[in-house]
């Protein structure tokens, strides 16, 4: 029985949607069946089939020996390339599993007691958020910074004070 389909984002629903077309298109081209693709990659064809619709609920490894099989490359995006802080218009509402100090200004500026680390977890960042909010300029708050917050207060909780 396949796994519970988990909630994601919509943008991340499009890219399994590309990432299975691509398998697809790639084992296509490659004019191997599915029945062979599966078995070099380990899986049942079910699972491949899955794999190339893109569905959430098959796990990153099954994608990762799929497209081992076919040869194809999964190619990391590095923070810098996906925009300050790591939160941009396509990641709207995602929070960060660590949350670098220098990527958000007034976030650094309320956390000037925090010594010998320059990476908060969400709940160190919000709880610095929620206690120091009335110093904050939220004039001055960057949109990556203000998807944070918002991020923050709807993922983890709506703390007092928190816009």
């Amino acid at each position: 029985m396949p796994a519970r389909t988990p909630i994601i984002a919509p943008a991340v629903a499009n890219i399994l949607i590309a990432m299975g077309k691509q398998i697809h298109a790639h084992r296509k081209a490659l004019r191997i069946n599915v029945t062979t693709a599966a078995e070099a990659a380990g899986m049942s064809r079910a699972t491949l089939h899955r794999i190339e619709n893109g569905e959430p609920s098959v796990t990153m490894g099954a994608y990762l020996n799929a497209m081992g099989a076919l040869t194809l490359d999964f190619g990391i995006i590095k923070p810098a390339e996906s925009g300050a802080g790591g939160i941009n218009d396509d990641h709207e509402g995602w929070i960060p599993a660590r949350i670098h100090l220098a990527d958000y200004p007034q976030l650094k500026q309320l956390a000037w007691q925090v010594h010998g680390t320059d990476v908060l977890t969400p709940a160190e960042a919000l709880s610095i958020y929620e206690r120091n909010w009335r110093h904050v300029d939220t004039n001055a708050l960057e949109p990556s910074e203000r998807q944070l917050v918002d991020a923050l207060r709807i993922g983890l909780g709506e703390p007092n004070g928190i816009i």
